[in-house]
């Protein structure tokens, strides 16, 4: 199982909007999530607007394929792009590289 962790950067204008969109994600979406094979998913925002998103997948590029291949997906995502800005000079969707784990405790 690989375990993934990545960064992303909230508008601080948009933080409670964010936080409230997050608290009813369409069942759909949390289907497609399931079905594209995301496990232990999470995101956790700072009041910077930092987020960082974790989850456990077999193959986090092949899950990342099978999602942005969904019609929800595609509406969701349309519908969050307003909410994000460039983290460190980079566009947002490009900052969903996963990070480097250097150190886990089974």
């Amino acid at each position: 199982m690989q375990r993934v962790c990545f960064l992303l950067k909230v508008r601080t204008d948009r933080l409670a909007e964010y936080r409230e969109r997050h608290s009813a994600v369409w069942p759909e979406m949390l289907e497609a999530l399931s079905n594209s094979g995301w496990r232990n998913y999470s995101l956790f925002l700072r009041e910077d607007g930092l987020l960082v998103g974790y989850l456990e997948t077999e193959d986090f590029a092949a899950a990342r394929a099978l999602m942005e291949a969904t019609g929800v997906n595609v509406r969701w995502q349309a519908e969050m792009a307003p909410f994000f800005e460039a983290l460190d000079g980079q566009a947002p969707d490009a900052s969903m590289l996963p990070l480097s784990e250097v150190f886990h405790l089974p």
